[in-house]
């Protein structure tokens, strides 16, 4: 495992049709988004998914989850913490579930502003929320506002 300040983490935007993948350094705090996962009522292709940590070899999870605008649980809630309790039982390295409020709608203007036409279904953003959730997750360990709370 790296030392603290050094990793490399794999986030993920959890969804039940497809799942966003950034990948990332902690030491230079960027992120940058990979090939959406496509998934069966949240439910990735486990090949699929261990390939990518085969290839990035990741030190540690992150995982956006998806709270109500009240901070309160949803059911989406636990099927991602469900989906971060999978990840870190099948390869053994920590989890961190961060608070994602917001970063769909955030993607979806970044998405917009470089020409998207707004078909989400066909082309979606969860490449660029993963990387929001993860950017946010860098920036708590930095102790900077991100609006958004580690879990």
């Amino acid at each position: 495992m790296a030392t603290l300040g050094q990793r490399l983490v794999l986030a993920f935007d959890f969804g039940t049709r497809r799942i966003g993948v950034a990948v990332g350094n902690e030491l230079l705090k960027s992120a940058r988004e990979l090939t959406p996962l496509p998934a069966r009522d949240g439910i990735p292709d486990w090949n699929q998914l261990a390939r990518l940590v085969e290839e990035w070899q990741p030190d540690l999870f992150v995982v956006g989850l998806p709270l109500n605008m009240d901070g309160s649980e949803s059911a989406m809630s636990t099927r991602a913490r469900k989906f971060g309790n999978r990840l870190h039982g099948r390869y053994g390295k920590p989890c961190t579930l961060v608070d994602e409020r917001g970063t769909t709608r955030e993607a979806k203007q970044i998405a917009h502003a470089s020409g998207h036409r707004g078909n989400y279904r066909e082309d979606s953003v969860d490449g660029i929320a993963a990387v929001l959730i993860l950017e946010g997750w860098f920036a708590h360990l930095e102790g900077l506002p991100e609006g958004r709370e580690s879990q």
